[in-house]
């Protein structure tokens, strides 16, 4: 236990407050509830007397520091007494910080060209980034194909079944709802002009070439982009691969090359799957609002649709897969050590996927048609 104690005096407008003995934080309250008391208003001038004070702590000096503060506002001017030479260190010490601290440093205002330059390094930095993962995961997958035994069949068909074998329900009803759309707000224009069975000719090269690609890889980029940023992220931020690469173990093998090959041998099988759920729902809408049986829609099919226009949207079908999966596990691996860096990247994991989907969607259209097919 220590000996301290605030004793006040107060003559001809002109406060003393003389502090003695320890001053620790345990006698702050002490002397807060001292000063309460007081009318500050009275006063001209404050005397803050430490010639009797043996020791003072930080707590204590910022409390003498307030204090001076509170003095000042209300037009006292305050003057401190002490002759040791650490409790004078101390207070200066904390007035020097606290200085420091609320002296706000105004954000310099960038011009319009710093901050394109800006955008443009970060964005060339990511670019960057995302090469250098593509060069060691196709170095890793060279690798991976040198010997049957370094196929991780297991990882690959539960993937398969995960992205691919669960997913079939919704890229069927959805395929099958567009064809439902398409067919229907083509056959009311198709009727104006006694055109009715150019819907066949419509629906089969828009679906097998376009829609049923497209529609199925944006299902996928939202469904298994997500679950793959998701999980890969979650295990860099629990350091489950750091744990794997301690026990050498390469999360390229395990982890990256089996969702990246699953996703590139399911997505064919869905948009087949898509072809016939959209023409089905193109044949139905055919039949009930033009008249146009379902024989004679499939006889028109098979005469006017080439088998190119089918292979056409297949071959999309392993590059949909390589870039929605490639995107969303690179963005997993950039996740930081927080949950809201993991909702960052599983966002634009999916938005960058489906983006990545139609660009390259779009070069095939152009390349396609330059060539002929």
């Amino acid at each position: 236990m220590h000996n301290s104690s605030l004793d006040t005096i107060y003559a001809d407008k002109k406060l003393s407050l003389i502090f003695k003995g320890e001053l620790t934080l345990y006698d702050i309250s002490k002397f807060q509830k001292k000063l309460d008391s007081l009318n500050f208003t009275k006063y001209e001038t404050a005397v803050l007397d430490f010639t009797k004070a043996t020791h003072l702590d930080s707590a204590v000096a910022i409390f003498i520091t307030n204090l001076e503060k509170k003095l000042v506002s209300n037009g006292i001017e305050p003057e401190i007494i002490c002759d040791k030479r650490d409790i004078l260190n101390m207070i200066a010490l904390v007035k020097s910080q606290k200085k420091r601290y609320a002296e706000k440093i105004e954000p310099k205002k960038r011009g319009i060209l710093e901050r394109v330059g800006r955008d443009i390094y970060y964005k060339y930095t990511l670019l960057l980034l995302f090469i250098a993962f593509i060069g060691e995961l196709f170095a890793n997958g060279f690798h991976y194909f040198t010997s049957l035994n370094h196929i991780r069949y297991k990882e690959i068909f539960f993937e398969i079944n995960e992205s691919g074998v669960k997913a079939l329900s919704i890229v069927a009803i959805t395929t099958f709802l567009i064809g439902v759309v398409v067919a229907y707000q083509s056959a009311y224009q198709l009727k104006i002009y006694g055109a009715n069975v150019f819907i066949v000719d419509m629906l089969g090269i828009s679906i097998l070439r376009e829609l049923a690609p497209l529609i199925t890889a944006i299902v996928i980029a939202g469904r298994s982009a997500s679950a793959y940023t998701a999980q890969i992220g979650t295990m860099k931020i629990t350091q489950e691969l750091d744990a794997m690469k301690t026990m050498g173990f390469n999360p390229y093998k395990f982890l990256v090359l089996p969702r990246i090959f699953a996703l590139m041998i399911v997505v064919p099988i869905l948009i087949f799957v898509a072809d016939i759920m959209g023409i089905i729902g193109g044949m139905i809408i055919a039949n009930i609002d033009l008249g146009i049986s379902s024989t004679l829609f499939l006889d028109r099919f098979s005469d006017v649709i080439a088998a190119k226009h089918f292979f056409v949207g297949i071959i999309k079908g392993p590059f949909f897969g390589f870039l929605i999966a490639s995107i969303a596990i690179h963005r997993g691996l950039s996740v930081e050590d927080n949950t809201q860096s993991l909702g960052a990247n599983t966002t634009k994991s999916v938005v960058e996927a489906i983006f990545a989907v139609i660009v390259c969607d779009a070069l095939f259209s152009v390349i396609l048609t330059k060539l002929g097919i």
